[in-house]
């Protein structure tokens, strides 16, 4: 993989798709790490943000973060809740 030419949410696969200059492509299949890293619908909506606002941010989280860790710090709900 070369340099990165785009980044962008793909509505018909819920995929997040990488696209580097040397022709290849990684994409990042929403629903499957949906299921695999949220816990509930706050971490859900959390990914959802950043999937439609800031997908570059999302691929990173994803390729070289910890999802688990970044969610836990930004979603609070339970007993912390009035």
């Amino acid at each position: 993989m070369e340099r990165l030419i785009s980044c962008d949410f793909n509505m018909d696969t819920a995929c997040v798709e990488l696209r580097y200059d040397d022709g290849s492509m990684i994409s990042i299949d929403c629903t499957a790490v949906e299921n695999e890293v949220a816990d509930n619908m706050y971490q859900r909506s959390e990914l959802d943000y950043l999937i439609y606002n800031d997908p570059l941010a999302y691929a990173d989280l994803i390729l070289n973060g910890d999802p688990q860790v970044y969610l836990k710090a930004v979603t609070e709900y339970g007993e912390n809740m009035s």
